[in-house]
């Protein structure tokens, strides 16, 4: 497979090397241009490449990861999203230093907010609940697997996600649907920034 990504930050890279690992591609983008990227694409190594945004949104699977305050502006321009998967890595934090501070939202998800900014992606919640840290420590801990969680709509995506990050290692565990799923594992959610383990007991 060829993932795009929309951000090339912490959660981005993460999620490239362990795609890359995998023997997937990755296509990385930023605001800044694919040339800014240069280095990181020579560090990722084999099948690693960066182009502008458009591009690389207009893969079948696509990452968003950038901060919650670019959210809008790094959606605007993209080609019509016609059923390709827009994986929604975000959290809506409206600040991150001194402190992280959670964005005001109303009523709202914060995947529903993506939703409606990518009218025709087919938006599956994922990467987003575990710290990357922990994520860059790998799925093994304690004699189980770290849990990754996925929320979703579409049972065909949410299927793929899910099976991507059993092939990374980790263990997923799907919510249920976008509205319900999504704000229990975003940022301020009950389920959260939790390093959770799956002993495979079930």
């Amino acid at each position: 497979m060829k993932f795009g990504t929309i951000g090339a930050g912490p959660v981005a890279l993460g999620f490239a090397r362990e795609a890359l690992k995998a023997g997937h591609q990755v296509v990385l983008s930023n605001r800044r241009g694919a040339d800014s990227l240069a280095d990181v694409v020579a560090e990722l190594g084999n099948g690693a490449s960066a182009a502008a945004a458009a591009e690389a949104a207009s893969l079948d699977y696509v990452l968003f990861a950038v901060p919650w305050p670019n959210v809008e502006g790094a959606l605007r321009g993209l080609p019509p999203w016609n059923g390709r998967v827009l994986i929604d890595a975000t959290n809506p934090f409206s600040a991150y230093s001194p402190e992280l501070v959670l964005a005001d939202l109303g009523d709202k998800g914060a995947s529903e907010v993506v939703a409606a900014l990518a009218p025709g992606a087919r938006v599956v919640k994922a990467f987003n609940s575990i710290v990357i840290e922990r994520f860059n420590q790998g799925p093994a801990k304690d004699g189980g697997r770290r849990v990754i969680f996925v929320s979703g709509d579409h049972a065909e995506p949410v299927e793929f996600v899910k099976n991507l990050i059993a092939s990374f290692g980790f263990a997923p565990i799907h919510l249920g649907g976008l509205v319900a799923g999504g704000r229990l594992q975003q940022a301020g959610g009950p389920l959260a920034g939790r390093d959770l383990v799956d002993f495979g007991y079930h």
